[in-house]
């Protein structure tokens, strides 16, 4: 009898790599110390929130920064340590630099809004923290429950962040449409789970991998129900059509930041999920999910590239809701690869041209939304048409949002958006499936249309100013830098693409 049979306590003790888990882990620890401090800090002091929970974020993105030496694991089983529950490897490391990188821009925009809103400091910065800690955490799961319990740490914060504006019936509506579409698709997936436990008798992704390529002849059924079923929950947080109906009215009642910050982590989150649970865990029931996730995006893309254009540019929010349905339509494009993985000989391969297409999308979606909070100081409606002759009165932001949508169309200068659209779109014509390349080209010049029918906007003369007219609102500091800083982000994509498309030539899994 070996040691660790003499000793029960010894066989299901764990040792843990803190440096392995401390991206996470320090956005963890940041939302716990801003929540103490907000208890005894003096309301004059308040503001030093913002600006910690700032830094917070970026040691964690420097965190990542020892972990590029190679593949790290911790929390193995001390029978098999071969089978862990979280793994730091290049796909891990790649979502969490976008998540946590994205949550640093998502606070830069936050600082202004928090104090022209009157948030509760405290409570928002909290939440933010906490919900990235569930975001950097999902890449790194390695069995079906820590990705469940990542998944709801990411989400549960980010139902309060949109009902914040607790004066605003917009904001609670917003939350509450939030929060039971996505309680019940976490109910319809942890059914999934249970089925899927019940057919194999684990939840580690590789051993339910393993037990899958050989189940039972009574479980057949069972098992393709549970990867049907938990599938739906990760699809929720992509906004895959139909799962998407909670979107243009989440973001439009949401504060402007708590929008772009779902439009790119709840993505992340998502995507990061649905490649672990389809590529790690159910590669041998591509047979279900990749016919499924080839018709969810072909659904997602059209459904919001069409509902995108019929956008009226006068109606209130109008431009908040053209994001949100662009960032569904966006959607159906990050799902391309993912379902091309299914009847690819290396799945790995495809499914790294979403990393690419959400890197490139991250940086360029948050900068659409830092130049819409600029604009949205003086035009609290948020019109597409208040973006009418910006270039006359802000030169710095109209040619940036400019820049932001031309990439996110995939048009020149904006090559990045270019390059990763075609790295997308060759992972669907090299699996055979050259119906949903067909499907994915058509959308690409619908959504031509909205981004180009915008730029033109912005460079129009300026409409008659009102008699009465507020006088202009110059960008706050925090703004600047948010701008600034995804601008930079998309030039320096576009002038070197080898830099985010180098993932969609790595075998991530």
């Amino acid at each position: 009898m070996n040691a660790l049979a003499q000793d029960p306590v010894r066989s299901v003790v764990q040792s843990v790599d803190w440096l392995t888990i401390a991206p996470p882990t320090l956005a963890a620890l940041g939302a716990l110390a801003v929540l103490v401090a907000d208890l005894f800090l003096p309301e004059r002091r308040k503001p030093l929130l913002g600006p910690v929970t700032v830094a917070v974020l970026a040691l964690a993105v420097l965190g990542l920064l020892p972990l590029r030496s190679g593949e790290r694991t911790t929390f193995c089983l001390t029978a098999d340590p071969a089978v862990c529950s979280y793994v730091a490897d290049p796909f891990t490391l790649a979502v969490q630099f976008l998540v946590l990188g994205a949550a640093l821009i998502s606070a830069l925009l936050s600082m202004t809004a928090v104090r022209d809103e009157a948030l509760p400091r405290g409570e928002y910065w909290f939440l933010l923290l906490a919900s990235a800690a569930g975001a950097a955490l999902l890449p790194a799961a390695r069995d079906l429950a820590t990705l469940i319990v990542a998944l709801e740490v990411a989400s549960l914060p980010s139902f309060a962040l949109v009902g914040l504006r607790r004066a605003d019936g917009r904001s609670s509506e917003a939350a509450l449409k939030f929060f039971l579409s996505s309680v019940t698709a976490t109910a319809v997936s942890l059914m999934g789970v249970s089925f899927v436990y019940a057919a194999t008798g684990s939840l580690h992704l590789d051993r339910v991998a393993e037990e899958l390529r050989d189940t039972a002849p009574g479980l057949d059924t069972l098992a393709a129900t549970g990867v049907a079923l938990t599938l739906v929950g990760f699809a929720f947080k992509t906004a895959a059509v139909p799962f998407h109906s909670w979107v243009p009215d989440t973001y439009a009642g949401a504060p402007l930041p708590v929008a772009a910050y779902l439009s790119v982590i709840g993505k992340a989150v998502g995507f990061s999920g649905l490649i672990l649970v389809t590529v790690r865990a159910f590669p041998s029931y591509g047979h279900v999910w990749g016919p499924a996730l080839a018709v969810l995006a072909a659904l997602t893309m059209t459904g919001g590239n069409v509902a995108a254009l019929r956008q009226r540019p006068e109606r209130a929010h109008s431009a908040v809701r053209l994001l949100a349905w662009s960032s569904v339509g966006q959607a159906g494009y990050l799902l391309v690869p993912i379902a091309a993985a299914a009847y690819a000989d290396e799945p790995g391969r495809a499914v790294g041209a979403t990393v690419a297409y959400a890197l490139m999308y991250a940086a360029v979606n948050l900068g659409a939304f830092a130049v819409a909070a600029h604009v949205g100081r003086s035009a609290a409606a948020n019109r597409i048409t208040d973006y009418r002759g910006l270039y006359a009165a802000h030169p710095p932001a109209a040619l940036a949002l400019a820049f932001f949508l031309l990439c996110l169309a995939g048009l020149p200068p904006g090559i990045i958006g270019l390059f990763a659209k075609v790295a997308v779109f060759s992972t669907a014509v090299d699996a055979g499936l050259v119906w949903l390349a067909a499907v994915m080209a058509v959308n690409v010049v619908i959504a031509l249309y909205y981004y180009l029918a915008w730029t033109a906007q912005l460079f129009r003369a300026p409409a008659p100013a009102p008699a009465a007219a507020p006088a202009p609102v110059r960008v706050a500091a925090p703004l600047t830098a948010a701008i600034a800083l995804t601008g930079l982000i998309a030039v320096g994509l576009s002038g070197a693409p080898q830099l985010a498309l180098r993932f969609a030539a790595d075998v991530l899994l």
